[in-house]
């Protein structure tokens, strides 16, 4: 069962009340809860389960950040980005500090710095009153603090770049702050992970490790590992786009801990990439949380809460068979109408990942798979129809968010390899990432032979970069690691081309059919399609239904960033405008907002 955030209310108000309200130093009464709290391993775990609680509120990472923050890469998108809206301009690089969406006090901004906040008050208060080394209760509640704390920040930096460094409780002399460089908040959080990995446990080694909802070691150095590779990464600076000048922050300093992080998770066996890659996505609508699998850590929602399939499951139009979570839930986000078709026929991610219908109109509280349109797919990886768990609530679905798997510290440790050490060393993890992805009657061809082809550095970051791709899509991961890159706007350019070849059926796209063919499956429920694979253009037969598949225009295509802006100018959100009002003239948005 789903773990659910419960907190005793003495404790939120004697800790979170004076710096939430008032901004001002704590009273004593406080220091004194803080002795009792903090001294308890009980009520200390109270206290950080609290750190989570601004993950829910309504206007932070479940109804805003997680829903508009990552979309419009070279594939994936937001399903509306031709419709003129506050949303769309979020997802195609035209964001104004006043977005309405965006705009408020209690938004995904604040909620960060709310969470952040927390955790200050429960760092200052396990050093001070507990004795928080390795291997005891307050060990490892510090470790889980001082990375939930990272999260916040990883993410603000992520939306933001620059951003106040807090890192202490606030008091009156740290109210209004400007912001600092990333590079030191960067430097800061790989110390804070450091310390981490030695206070928290592998997955399953204790009770509190057993659940992917609890922070365990091989998530902290994967973690690590992945804002090691962000911090020596390409991104937009007040100066310009460039990699960090920071020696500590170097691509051989970089790189090189990441692959030692990486490395230790992948040594010690405590994760493994599931037995197929639709078993894992099963797995995770089904809500398993049990840890020592892919899943590495999860964003925790309870059941009432978080938007992960209402957003980007699969496409219902009213309620059905498979939940009462309203109508026209999941689908605001899709793949790029051509991903399906860069995937190799074989590849068993394809299917999973891109998926070409909706459920129709309930009848009977029975709804039936439709064709959609070229130009809108839906994310295969989050369906209501493989939940196990009847979803009843109008808002929420409950389901967590995956927040880092095994197979990003895999492919982190093949790309710090070829940078480090040459192709040959990133090979062994390339190929076990395609062993899962391919059936075992091709894998001398698809996973081998291909691998082994890549002997040159160049050759194997442009696989790792494609690699990436077919395993997380939908993941909305992909925005990040463009950026750090430095290709973000080279590959929007080129996903613009590619649709444009797709939607005239010209270059790689050449041998797409413009016409599908369906009829229903025995349990007049799913669809069975023809055409969707290249060359398929044979009529099936009277059995079938034909459906034209040529619904991309230049409008669509063209929406995936304005033609108003560059992307590469536009890699960062603005400082949302309440919050550079209330910053007393601390605070300004660079990059031209």
């Amino acid at each position: 069962m789903k773990h659910k955030i419960i907190i005793a209310g003495f404790i939120i108000t004697s800790l979170f009340s004076s710096c939430q309200e008032d901004y001002l130093e704590a009273p004593a009464q406080s220091t004194l809860d803080e002795s009792v709290i903090f001294s308890s391993p009980d009520l200390a775990k109270g206290a950080i389960d609290g750190i989570k609680i601004p993950f829910a509120e309504t206007n932070s990472y479940r109804g805003r950040f997680l829903p508009l923050y990552g979309l419009n890469t070279d594939v994936e998108w937001y399903n509306s980005s031709q419709t003129v809206s506050e949303a769309s301009d979020l997802c195609t690089y035209d964001a104004k500090p006043i977005n309405t969406q965006m705009n408020t006090s209690n938004n995904a901004w604040a909620m960060m710095y709310s969470g952040i906040e927390r955790a200050n008050v429960c760092i200052r208060g396990l050093r001070t009153y507990g004795n928080p080394v390795a291997g005891s209760d307050l060990g490892y509640l510090l470790g889980e603090a001082l990375t939930l704390r990272a999260i916040y920040y990883a993410d603000l930096i992520k939306a933001w770049g620059d951003v106040p460094a807090r890192f202490q409780p606030i008091n009156n002399e740290t109210l209004y702050l400007p912001k600092s460089s990333r590079d030191i908040i960067y430097k800061q959080l790989i110390a804070d992970l450091g310390e981490a990995a030695t206070l928290v446990p592998w997955p399953n080694e204790t009770a509190a490790t057993s659940s992917v909802e609890r922070i365990n070691k091989a998530f902290v150095k994967g973690f690590r590992a992945r804002l090691a590779m962000a911090a020596s990464g390409y991104q937009q600076y007040p100066d310009g786009i460039r990699r960090s000048t920071d020696a500590e922050l170097s691509v051989a300093n970089m790189y090189a801990l990441a692959l030692k992080e990486s490395r230790e998770v992948i040594a010690s066996g405590s994760a493994h990439l599931e037995s197929s890659f639709e078993t894992f996505w099963k797995k995770y609508n089904q809500e398993n949380i049990t840890a020592g699998g892919e899943s590495l850590w999860e964003l925790p929602f309870a059941e009432g809460r978080g938007r992960m399939l209402f957003t980007f499951a699969v496409r219902h139009t009213t309620e059905d068979q498979f939940h009462s979570n309203g109508n026209n839930r999941g689908g605001v986000s899709g793949p790029l109408p051509f991903v399906f078709y860069d995937y190799d026929q074989a590849d068993t991610r394809r299917d999973v990942t891109c998926v070409p219908y909706k459920w129709g109109t309930a009848v009977n509280d029975i709804a039936k798979q439709e064709l959609g349109a070229l130009n809108t797919w839906y994310f295969g990886k989050y369906r209501y129809e493989w939940m196990t768990r009847f979803v009843t609530s109008d808002n929420d679905d409950g389901v967590n968010k995956i927040y880092m798997r095994y197979a990003e510290v895999l492919l982190i440790a093949a790309e710090a390899a070829n940078e480090l050490e040459g192709a040959a060393a990133a090979a062994p993890y390339l190929k076990e990432i395609r062993k899962r992805a391919f059936p075992a009657a091709v894998q001398a061809v698809k996973v081998d032979a291909y691998v082994n082809a890549l002997t040159d550095k160049q050759a194997m970051f442009n696989a790792i970069v494609e690699e990436n791709k077919f395993e997380f899509t939908g993941e909305m991961e992909r925005k990040q690691a463009l950026i750090r890159w430095n290709l973000l706007k080279t590959k929007l350019d080129e996903a613009k081309q590619k649709m444009t070849n797709l939607s005239q059926r010209i270059g790689e796209y050449a041998d797409v059919p413009s016409t599908l063919y369906f009829k229903y499956k025995a349990d007049n429920v799913s669809l069975d399609i023809y055409g969707l694979n290249r060359g398929e253009t044979t009529n099936p037969g009277v059995d079938y239904t034909s459906f034209a598949w040529t619904s991309l225009n230049d409008a669509k295509i063209a929406s995936l960033y304005k033609a108003t802006v560059n992307p590469d100018a536009r890699q960062l959100w603005p400082i949302w405008q309440v919050f550079i009002d209330a910053s007393n003239n601390q605070l300004t948005n660079d990059y031209g907002y």
